[in-house]
């Protein structure tokens, strides 16, 4: 008896101990955030059986973070945002197939090379005018407008067309908008194998030169830079890194000699309806998880700062109409985008850091209620002053004229333009990727990246906004109805 008891006291302690332990040591990693665009096969993209985010570039980090004692955080993220969210802090190092080049080591801290490859120029199929560089001077290629490949267009003399990846770029040329494409060899072979294309093919070699791909850190991050390149000269040595090219490539991409990368087994490609039935539920988790939250919060903020903008607007303080007045100057004659990367990229160097989520608010609240004052200013102002006059007789100060008298009748004119911004502010959204916000949107920009059906899929993402605005819409009409109620014709 003693024995038995003695025994379920020891599993009762390490029942208690081992998960104390484990999350102890758990603490004791750092969590490290890892900027990726998802939408780079082979290198980063989301496997279409289980929207797991993989490829080269993730599993090297992952091995990387095992060496290191990371705890990763992945932070997904168009390409030309990549950069400020790393200057801004929202990520601690970027792995996507970072080229290193002078302006990126004086800037950046880059790792030791884990990628070594070789640009290429593409063509569309037959296009024999194009052979090299030499050949795209005039011309115009298609390109990420941060990307080492789009410096190494503009110095061949191209005019480049800022794209978000090589997937829309190879639509671009195919459809005849562009002349070439610079890009990597792996990038444009993988591309070739997993589509089947035969509407564009590599034309030649963009220089001699190999290419070498680092991992990118801030300057001031010597230790985790210290980490990284520790785990890559480990990773070197006992063979991992050449086991995760051997995986994805057919050959060892991590070392200068490793020989051409073999893709042409491609992928596997799905049909547009398997593409469509595996991307419909994120898409729809997009949709409820972010657009609506966020759509229904921006409306809701923006229209009370609205209210507060209009009445400074025509409030009898010059000081205060004037800073009205240049508030709805400032948002209405900025864009939105813009907006956007203030709030998110640029406040942080102030010390006002927000997460992805409340900078989105900010920005949307802030841009209804630019447009949204004046539609409330106006509406006020349809509602006739003797009004005002006839409230003071009977003893209202102005806070209850405006609830009691003012506002209600104002609504009712405040409603279907009011109701437009609401629209718009749905599909504005949309733009919530670039502070790193996985929406609606995004996702099928996910799902396109890797499948290339971009018509299905930005249809298929159409559709779910046009449901929501008629849904919104048809509201509308029950509110004017609702609100029409006691109006004498």
């Amino acid at each position: 008896m003693r024995h038995t008891l003695r025994g379920v006291v020891l599993f009762l302690l390490l029942l208690i101990v081992l998960p104390g332990q484990a999350s102890a040591q758990a603490a004791e990693q750092p969590v490290v955030r890892v900027g990726t665009e998802g939408t780079y096969p082979p290198f980063s993209f989301h496997d279409p059986r289980g929207q797991e985010l993989t490829g080269y570039d993730i599993e090297v980090i992952k091995a990387i973070a095992g060496k290191a004692g990371w705890r990763l955080e992945f932070v997904e993220t168009q390409w030309d945002a990549i950069f400020p969210a790393l200057d801004a802090r929202r990520i601690d190092l970027i792995a996507n197939q970072v080229s290193v080049n002078d302006e990126r080591k004086a800037k950046y801290g880059l790792s030791s090379t884990y990628t070594y490859s070789r640009g290429v120029v593409v063509r569309r199929t037959g296009e024999t005018a194009i052979k090299s560089l030499a050949d795209l001077n005039g011309k115009t290629t298609a390109q990420s407008s941060t990307s080492n490949w789009a410096k190494v267009a503009k110095d061949a003399g191209a005019k480049v067309e800022a794209v978000e990846g090589f997937a829309q770029a190879a639509a671009l040329l195919a459809q005849g908008r562009v002349d070439a494409i610079v890009n990597d060899n792996i990038a444009v072979l993988d591309y070739l194998a997993s589509t089947g294309s035969t509407a564009v093919e590599i034309a030649g070699n963009a220089g001699d030169k190999i290419s070498e791909q680092a991992l990118t850190f801030r300057k001031s991050d010597e230790t985790l830079l210290a980490q990284a390149n520790q785990a890559i000269t480990a990773l070197q040595a006992d063979g991992t890194l050449s086991g995760i090219s051997q995986k994805y490539f057919k050959a060892n991409v991590s070392v200068p000699d490793g020989g051409s990368a073999d893709l042409s087994q491609g992928r596997g490609s799905r049909s547009t309806w398997e593409v469509l039935a595996s991307t419909a539920w994120p898409m729809f988790v997009g949709l409820v998880e972010v657009t609506i939250p966020l759509t229904a919060l921006s409306f809701a903020i923006g229209l009370v700062l609205a209210l507060f903008v209009a009445l400074a607007r025509i409030s009898s303080y010059r000081v205060l109409a004037g800073l009205a007045r240049a508030f709805i100057s400032i948002i209405r004659g900025t864009p939105l985008l813009l907006q956007l990367f203030i709030v998110f990229y640029g406040l942080p160097q102030l010390g006002l850091k927000f997460p992805p989520f409340a900078a989105a608010v900010i920005a949307f609240s802030l841009n209804v209620a630019g447009y949204a004052a004046e539609v409330v200013r106006s509406a006020i102002l349809s509602v006739p002053k003797g009004q005002f006059e006839a409230a003071a007789t009977i003893g209202l100060d102005y806070s209850k004229t405006l609830r009691r008298i003012i506002l209600p009748q104002a609504a009712r004119t405040a409603v279907p333009p009011l109701s437009n911004t609401l629209l718009s502010l749905v599909k504005d959204t949309s733009l919530g990727s670039v502070v790193l916000l996985t929406e609606l949107f995004r996702q099928s920009q996910l799902a396109a990246a890797e499948s290339n059906e971009f018509l299905a899929l930005y249809s298929f993402a159409g559709l779910y906004y046009w449901l929501i605005c008629v849904g919104l819409s048809a509201a509308q009409k029950r509110l004017e109805i609702r609100l029409n109620r006691y109006v004498s014709t």
